[in-house]
This record gives C-alpha cells, sequence and structure tokens, in this order.
C-alpha cells in the first residue's frame, strides 16, 4: 500500500470497471480517506491479505476471481474488514449469498454516490464502534489502534509510515514467534525475500528505533540466522 503519513482511514476499491473505480476513488480521497485500487480479483485478495484496510468495497463480478469468492476467503482466514459489496446485480437471493458470506453491506448499480458515502460512513461508524478488543492490539506497553491507525508506547504517540504500520501489526499478532525474512516479506511486501537485499532488514531497524528506542524493557529481538521476534517477557 501507498504511503499514508496523515493516518487517514484506509479504504481498497476492488472494481474492474475502471471508471467506476476512479470515480469511487476520488469521491472517497474528496472525504479524506486513503484509497488503493485494483482491478481483478487475485489482486484485490493479494492487497487484502498483505495490507491492513479499515474498509473494502467490493465488486462480485471480477475477472480472474469474483468478489464471492475472495469474501469467503478472507473470512476464512479470519479477516474481517467491513465489506460493502458493490454489483450490477440486483435479485434478492444475489443479496442474500453476498451477506450471507460475510458481507456488511450491499449496494447495486447503478448508484448514486452520495449513497455510497453515506453507505461507507456508516460502515466505519459501526466498526469504530467496535469493542476494543477488536480493533486495538497491544504487547506490554505498546498498543496499536487499528481504526486511527496510532501507535502508542507509554503513553507516547510513535509516528509511523503506512509500511512500518503493517509491519509492526504483523509483528503483535505474531508476537512472541521467530518471523524469519520470507515470513515477512511474503506477508509485508508480498514477493519472496531476496538475499541481494536488506530492505527488510532496514524496516525493522528503523521500527525498532522507534519502537525501543531509549525504553529500558525492549520489545524487538534479533534471533541469530533465523530472523526476528517481538516479545514481552
Amino acid at each position: 500500500m501507498t504511503e499514508n503519513p496523515k493516518n487517514q482511514l484506509a479504504i481498497l476499491v476492488v472494481e474492474d470497471e475502471k471508471k467506476i473505480a476512479a470515480l469511487i476513488k476520488k469521491s472517497l480521497e474528496g472525504e479524506e480517506y486513503a484509497v488503493e485500487t485494483a482491478y481483478d480479483g487475485d489482486k484485490g485478495e493479494q492487497l487484502i491479505a498483505t495490507n491492513h484496510y479499515d474498509l473494502i468495497i467490493l465488486d462480485i463480478m471480477l475477472p480472474k476471481k469474483d468478489g464471492l469468492a475472495i469474501l469467503s476467503s478472507i473470512r476464512g482466514e479470519k479477516i474481517f474488514t467491513p465489506v460493502l459489496m458493490l454489483t450490477a446485480k440486483g435479485a434478492v437471493e444475489d443479496r442474500v449469498t453476498g451477506l450471507d458470506t460475510g458481507a456488511d453491506d450491499y449496494l447495486v448499480k447503478p448508484f448514486a454516490i452520495e449513497e455510497l458515502l453515506a453507505r461507507v460512513r456508516s460502515l466505519l461508524r459501526r466498526k469504530s464502534t467496535d469493542k476494543a478488543v477488536a480493533t486495538t492490539l497491544a504487547i506490554a506497553d505498546l498498543s496499536l489502534d487499528l481504526v486511527s491507525r496510532k501507535a502508542m508506547r507509554g503513553g507516547r504517540k510513535i509516528e509511523l509510515t503506512s509500511r512500518e504500520f503493517s509491519l509492526l501489526e504483523y509483528f503483535i499478532r505474531n508476537k512472541n514467534k521467530t518471523l524469519d525474512r520470507t515470513m515477512i516479506s511474503q506477508q509485508i511486501w508480498n514477493y519472496n525475500f531476496d538475499t541481494g537485499t536488506n530492505i527488510i532488514d532496514v524496516y525493522i531497524n528503523h521500527l525498532r528505533a522507534k519502537i525501543d528506542g531509549e525504553n529500558e524493557k525492549k520489545l524487538f529481538y534479533t534471533i541469530r540466522g533465523i530472523g526476528y521476534m517481538m516479545k514481552d517477557e
């Protein structure tokens, strides 16, 4: 995902009709959301697996992999990001199928952009009122708010880039586990680790400096010859 220095709420639009995708993206950005687009199902699912989004707008009829298959897959992986299904199919059975598969809302084409924006606001409000356990991750005195995309340690706010946020989220979700460079690269960069680059080590060193810094209690550990771990001893 592109860097998001303002920590705006992030939305992924998976829509193969590029004019519609562009209109949705422009309208959402006008509301100060950070928006990313994908034009086929494979790319959409890849982005969902490797980035954090606050909301996904997902068309049903997509090339390579349809929206219902993507929805079923991500729910099976315990990814509960709110999903707004967007499709030309208007039959009752199609709406029921989408909702039963795990969609949070359903909007039929053609639609007014104002209605789409209202649905987006509603879903994001609903997400923000979920229990804190579903929207906040923590280890020791470090907390990560998945809604506001803010990190705090010992009451001090830590400024993170979008990539650093995703990396930290991955480590906290896997705390006390050793993560090797291949696992990290596939999860965060979505490519197999190239032994000729040290990008992962560079990112982790930058993140470690921000998180541990001068704190007496360290959370990041290097597992020599293997990778890294975040642990709370």
